[in-house]
Protein backbone atom coordinates (compact mmCIF):
# COMPACT_ATOMS: atom_id res chain seq x y z
CA UNK A 1 0.00 0.00 0.00
CA UNK A 2 1.53 3.58 -1.19
CA UNK A 3 0.11 6.50 0.84
CA UNK A 4 0.81 9.99 -0.39
CA UNK A 5 0.22 13.30 0.77
CA UNK A 6 -1.34 16.34 -0.87
CA UNK A 7 -0.64 20.35 -0.61
CA UNK A 8 -3.33 20.36 1.39
CA UNK A 9 -2.14 18.71 5.32
CA UNK A 10 -4.65 15.87 6.06
CA UNK A 11 -6.33 13.95 2.97
CA UNK A 12 -4.34 10.96 2.24
CA UNK A 13 -4.36 9.34 -1.45
CA UNK A 14 -4.18 5.39 -0.54
CA UNK A 15 -2.72 2.94 -4.04
CA UNK A 16 -2.94 -0.23 -2.70
CA UNK A 17 -1.18 -3.30 -4.33
CA UNK A 18 -2.85 -5.41 -7.14
CA UNK A 19 -2.10 -8.60 -7.77
CA UNK A 20 -3.14 -9.87 -11.11
CA UNK A 21 -3.21 -13.16 -12.96
CA UNK A 22 -5.30 -15.05 -15.17
CA UNK A 23 -8.18 -14.89 -12.78
CA UNK A 24 -8.69 -11.31 -12.73
CA UNK A 25 -7.54 -9.29 -9.75
CA UNK A 26 -7.05 -9.13 -6.00
CA UNK A 27 -6.35 -6.16 -3.69
CA UNK A 28 -6.66 -4.88 0.00
CA UNK A 29 -8.77 -1.92 -0.24
CA UNK A 30 -8.78 -0.98 3.62
CA UNK A 31 -6.45 -2.70 6.48
CA UNK A 32 -6.50 -1.34 9.99
CA UNK A 33 -3.09 -2.01 10.72
CA UNK A 34 -1.72 -0.25 7.50
CA UNK A 35 -3.72 2.77 7.99
CA UNK A 36 -2.88 3.08 11.87
CA UNK A 37 1.16 3.12 10.79
CA UNK A 38 0.15 5.76 8.41
CA UNK A 39 -1.14 7.88 11.16
CA UNK A 40 -5.15 6.88 10.34
CA UNK A 41 -6.24 5.97 13.25
CA UNK A 42 -9.68 5.93 12.80
CA UNK A 43 -13.12 3.42 13.47
CA UNK A 44 -15.62 3.19 10.81
CA UNK A 45 -18.63 2.57 11.81
CA UNK A 46 -21.22 3.31 8.43
CA UNK A 47 -20.66 2.51 4.97
CA UNK A 48 -22.23 3.90 2.33
CA UNK A 49 -22.67 3.32 -1.48
CA UNK A 50 -24.01 5.33 -4.15
CA UNK A 51 -25.51 4.32 -8.21
CA UNK A 52 -25.09 7.50 -10.54
CA UNK A 53 -24.60 7.92 -14.23
CA UNK A 54 -22.41 10.22 -15.86
CA UNK A 55 -22.04 13.37 -15.13
CA UNK A 56 -23.57 13.70 -11.54
CA UNK A 57 -22.59 15.73 -9.21
CA UNK A 58 -22.89 14.73 -6.23
CA UNK A 59 -21.61 17.51 -3.07
CA UNK A 60 -20.21 19.38 -1.70
CA UNK A 61 -20.94 18.26 1.66
CA UNK A 62 -20.06 17.70 5.40
CA UNK A 63 -21.00 17.15 8.79
CA UNK A 64 -20.59 19.24 11.34
CA UNK A 65 -19.20 19.13 14.74
CA UNK A 66 -20.05 16.63 16.98
CA UNK A 67 -21.33 14.71 14.10
CA UNK A 68 -18.21 15.19 11.54
CA UNK A 69 -17.03 12.31 9.76
CA UNK A 70 -13.71 11.36 8.44
CA UNK A 71 -14.40 9.28 4.63
CA UNK A 72 -12.50 6.56 3.11
CA UNK A 73 -13.71 6.59 -0.23
CA UNK A 74 -13.24 4.37 -3.39
CA UNK A 75 -14.99 3.60 -6.76
CA UNK A 76 -15.70 0.26 -7.00
CA UNK A 77 -17.18 0.35 -10.67
CA UNK A 78 -16.88 3.54 -12.92
CA UNK A 79 -15.23 6.38 -12.62
CA UNK A 80 -15.02 10.15 -10.68
CA UNK A 81 -13.42 13.60 -9.94
CA UNK A 82 -13.44 13.64 -6.36
CA UNK A 83 -13.29 16.61 -5.27
CA UNK A 84 -12.06 18.01 -1.45
CA UNK A 85 -12.13 21.86 -0.01
CA UNK A 86 -10.97 22.60 3.15
CA UNK A 87 -13.23 24.22 5.70
CA UNK A 88 -10.81 24.41 8.82
CA UNK A 89 -10.97 27.64 10.31
CA UNK A 90 -7.26 28.46 10.85
CA UNK A 91 -5.77 26.08 7.92
CA UNK A 92 -3.49 27.55 5.92
CA UNK A 93 -5.29 26.08 3.01
CA UNK A 94 -8.53 27.25 4.06
CA UNK A 95 -10.85 27.25 0.93
CA UNK A 96 -8.36 25.44 -1.30
CA UNK A 97 -9.82 22.27 -3.04
CA UNK A 98 -8.39 19.54 -4.13
CA UNK A 99 -9.72 16.91 -6.88
CA UNK A 100 -8.26 12.67 -7.50
CA UNK A 101 -9.51 10.93 -10.17
CA UNK A 102 -10.67 7.77 -8.27
CA UNK A 103 -11.49 4.69 -10.92
CA UNK A 104 -12.41 0.98 -11.10
CA UNK A 105 -9.27 0.16 -13.23
CA UNK A 106 -6.74 2.80 -11.14
CA UNK A 107 -7.76 1.47 -6.99
CA UNK A 108 -6.96 4.43 -6.33
CA UNK A 109 -8.45 5.62 -2.81
CA UNK A 110 -9.01 8.49 -1.07
CA UNK A 111 -8.86 9.54 3.16
CA UNK A 112 -10.87 12.43 3.92
CA UNK A 113 -10.41 13.35 7.31
CA UNK A 114 -13.34 15.23 9.13
CA UNK A 115 -12.98 19.33 8.30
CA UNK A 116 -12.97 19.24 4.41
CA UNK A 117 -16.73 19.43 2.57
CA UNK A 118 -16.64 16.72 -0.26
CA UNK A 119 -18.47 16.16 -3.67
CA UNK A 120 -17.67 14.12 -6.73
CA UNK A 121 -18.85 14.14 -10.95
CA UNK A 122 -19.10 10.81 -12.41
CA UNK A 123 -17.45 10.39 -15.45
CA UNK A 124 -19.11 7.52 -16.60
CA UNK A 125 -22.43 5.71 -16.43
CA UNK A 126 -23.29 2.90 -13.84
CA UNK A 127 -20.35 4.40 -11.32
CA UNK A 128 -20.69 2.59 -8.11
CA UNK A 129 -19.03 4.80 -5.11
CA UNK A 130 -18.32 3.56 -1.82
CA UNK A 131 -17.19 4.89 1.24
CA UNK A 132 -16.55 4.27 5.16
CA UNK A 133 -17.19 6.99 7.75
CA UNK A 134 -15.99 7.89 11.34
CA UNK A 135 -19.49 8.39 12.63
CA UNK A 136 -22.78 8.36 11.94
CA UNK A 137 -24.93 10.38 9.36
CA UNK A 138 -27.22 13.00 11.42
CA UNK A 139 -29.43 14.97 9.46
CA UNK A 140 -29.30 17.93 11.73
CA UNK A 141 -25.23 18.27 10.77
CA UNK A 142 -25.78 18.51 7.18
CA UNK A 143 -23.81 20.97 5.78
CA UNK A 144 -22.51 22.08 2.31
CA UNK A 145 -21.04 24.32 -0.02
CA UNK A 146 -21.98 25.65 -3.62
CA UNK A 147 -20.81 22.82 -5.72
CA UNK A 148 -20.24 25.60 -8.56
CA UNK A 149 -19.29 28.82 -6.42
CA UNK A 150 -17.17 31.15 -8.34
CA UNK A 151 -15.23 31.75 -5.85
CA UNK A 152 -14.02 28.34 -4.97
CA UNK A 153 -13.60 28.35 -8.94
CA UNK A 154 -13.21 24.10 -9.03
CA UNK A 155 -12.99 22.96 -12.69
CA UNK A 156 -15.06 19.78 -12.68
CA UNK A 157 -15.02 19.06 -16.30
CA UNK A 158 -18.68 18.67 -16.89
CA UNK A 159 -21.14 20.00 -19.69
CA UNK A 160 -24.40 20.22 -17.99
CA UNK A 161 -24.51 18.50 -15.05
CA UNK A 162 -27.13 16.98 -13.57
CA UNK A 163 -27.15 18.20 -9.72
CA UNK A 164 -29.92 17.66 -7.24
CA UNK A 165 -32.15 20.51 -6.41
CA UNK A 166 -31.03 20.42 -2.54
CA UNK A 167 -27.08 20.75 -3.84
CA UNK A 168 -28.38 24.03 -5.92
CA UNK A 169 -29.21 25.93 -3.31
CA UNK A 170 -26.14 25.38 -0.95
CA UNK A 171 -24.32 28.60 0.50
CA UNK A 172 -21.71 30.37 -1.47
CA UNK A 173 -18.49 30.36 0.50
CA UNK A 174 -18.02 33.71 0.94
CA UNK A 175 -21.35 33.34 2.94
CA UNK A 176 -20.10 29.93 4.62
CA UNK A 177 -18.99 30.57 8.47
CA UNK A 178 -16.97 26.92 9.29
CA UNK A 179 -18.32 24.85 12.42
CA UNK A 180 -14.38 23.46 12.39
Amino acid sequence: MKIEKLSIDGPLIIKPQVFHDERGYFFEPYNKKRFEENGIDVSFVQDNQSLSQKGIVRGLHFQAPPFEQGKFVRVVKGAVIDVIVDIRKGSPTYGKSEMVELSETNFVSFWIPPGFAHGFVTLENNTIFEYKCTNYYNKSSEGGLLWNDPDLAINWNVVNPIVSEKDCVLPLFKDFVSPF
